[in-house]
């Protein structure tokens, strides 16, 4: 018989209005790395919450039967005493505390009369550290260092607790490359020492690569367990299992006409907000009505600190430069002015600045135009219900209505409200910074749908995305940036991977 560190049998979980699991069961062999996947709401991290302690015993049906015996936890202190440690999305470090701090709190190293050993801890610290892979010094703040490091010190953190089973939350969504390739290195490393590893990811290429089984569910219910070693198990599979039809293609085809030029900049230059270097070095780029342009860059090139600092100078020091709207140009000095103007921005970071996570969906939709719905300084609550209950219909939002708050929304639903909040300021330049990080596919496809359907209005888009593929299949010219300087400009059907890479790495060559 096989040997299953884990099982999960028939787990159903309610809330208020809504089922999120469904008789879900769930089985991982011991020393595997096994995946879960699903649309977003599918019911994933419910179903991980369960299982870690953060949804008690009691307020689910169910049975967990761990390392052979049936177990109930009532907090996820007590799932960690078991060696289950769960690494969720948002990761839980405190930015202004020390690496080793953060890797202890709440299980602190302590001497002599109950007072912590800092020796003792910044040493074992600097062990943990150096078995993730981390050069840093025990003692620098963790909000100094990336989020890919933050990841590392997470796991560093978890491996401190004995941990026997690792659960990963979309550990890759907000990491590059580079930093991806070598946090499933260490999922190989930790697999060969014997340590069992759940990850949840929408990134379908790194479960191929990673999984040895992977459990799909779909509407709060189990769907099927694939063995990733069977040779028709390819993404193409897991997508099927996932929404429940082939997708005949991961992008909606789109006719291209584009017509006026709609944005202009010319010579754009911004300086970092505290540092005396540029950031956005003279860069000229152009978008015409019913038409989509990419932004391609490598981490740090200055995708974000562009949007946002045409955005209302949103970000950083202007220096200099111009932009044009519809021909004529337009200082949007701030936010709001730059509203008025006709530019809207769909933040990367949704969360933290595209939506208020305790406000419902109808008031979510409306804060970006609050003045269309106003009369003499009073909002029309019927309106605003009115105009949300139609973003929520057109953009195909699921949730119970639209009192529903965003916080308890999937990422691709939030996704969803921070695209309806923007539209309704009816924007002729909507510039969309990462619009499909950390969702599914499925939910990635009704978001390109959703873009077509707003250049075939005429509306003018810019799409800033880390990933090459997403920008050759729904753009129609690609910029490349690189160090704050556009390097390039290619038609996308004329551009390839290796060609973008190529001009998004060239200032790097001067420079090296």
């Amino acid at each position: 018989m096989d040997d299953y560190i884990l099982e999960m049998r028939s787990i159903t979980k309610t809330f208020p209005g809504v089922k999120a699991l469904s008789d879900v069961s769930l089985a991982v062999r011991r020393g595997d790395v096994h995946a879960i996947c699903g649309e977003n709401g599918a019911g994933k991290s419910t179903l991980m919450k369960v299982l870690s302690g953060v949804y008690p015993a009691g307020s689910y049906d169910g049975e967990i039967v761990y390392d052979g015996e049936v177990q109930k936890f009532g907090s996820i202190r007590d799932s960690e005493h078991q060696g289950i440690v769960i690494i969720h999305q948002e990761l839980a470090l405190v930015p202004y505390l020390s690496i080793a701090e953060n890797i202890f709190l709440g299980n602190e190293r302590k001497g002599r009369n109950g007072l912590i050993d800092w020796n003792k801890a910044n040493a074992e610290a600097a062990a943990l550290l150096a078995e993730v892979g981390l050069t840093e010094n025990p003692v620098t703040p963790v909000g100094t260092l990336g989020v890919g490091k933050q990841q590392l010190v997470e796991i560093a953190k978890a491996i401190s607790k004995d941990v026997k089973l690792l659960i990963l939350d979309e550990p890759t969504a907000a990491l590059n490359d580079t930093d991806s390739a070598h946090l499933l290195d260490l999922l190989r490393r930790f697999r060969d020492r014997g340590i069992t590893s759940i990850i949840i990811s929408h990134k379908l290429n790194e479960i191929v690569a990673i999984a040895q089984h992977t459990t799909i569910i779909r509407d709060g219910k189990t769907v099927e367990t694939l063995d990733m070693s069977a040779p028709d198990v390819d993404t193409d599979r897991i997508i099927r299992g996932m929404v429940g039809r082939d997708l005949e293609s991961y992008y909606p085809d789109r006719e291209s006409h584009p017509g006026e030029e709609v944005l202009r900049v010319e010579g754009w230059t911004v300086r970092h907000p505290t540092q005396d270097r540029l950031v956005v070095d003279h860069a000229d780029f152009n978008v015409r009505a019913g038409e989509v342009i990419g932004i391609a860059g490598l981490m740090g090139a200055g995708r974000t600190e562009l949007a946002m600092s045409i955005f209302g100078r949103s970000y950083g020091r202007y220096e200099e430069g111009r932009v044009f709207v519809h021909g004529r140009e337009v200082k949007a000095r701030s936010v709001s002015e730059a509203i008025d103007h006709g530019i809207a921005y769909a933040t990367e970071d949704r969360k933290k600045y595209g939506l208020n996570l305790i406000e419902d969906i109808r008031r979510n939709v409306s804060a970006a135009a609050l003045s269309k719905l106003s009369t003499r300084g009073w909002v029309n609550g019927n309106e605003e219900t009115k105009i949300a209950e139609d973003s929520r219909r057109d953009m195909n939002i699921k949730a119970p209505s639209v009192s529903s708050i965003v916080g308890k929304l999937s990422g691709g639903n939030q996704q969803k409200v921070v695209l309806s909040k923007w539209l309704f300021t009816d924007p002729d330049v909507l510039i969309l910074d990462e619009p499909t990080r950390g969702i599914d596919v499925g939910a990635k496809y009704e978001i390109y749908t959703i873009i077509n359907k707003l250049v075939a209005a005429g509306k003018a888009v810019i799409v800033i995305s880390s990933e090459l593929p997403e920008l050759l299949g729904i753009c129609d010219r690609i910029y490349t940036l690189s160090a704050g300087r556009i390097t390039g400009e290619q038609p996308v059907r004329e551009a390839t991977q290796e060609s973008l890479m190529k001009l998004m790495t060239k200032e790097r060559e001067l420079a090296a």
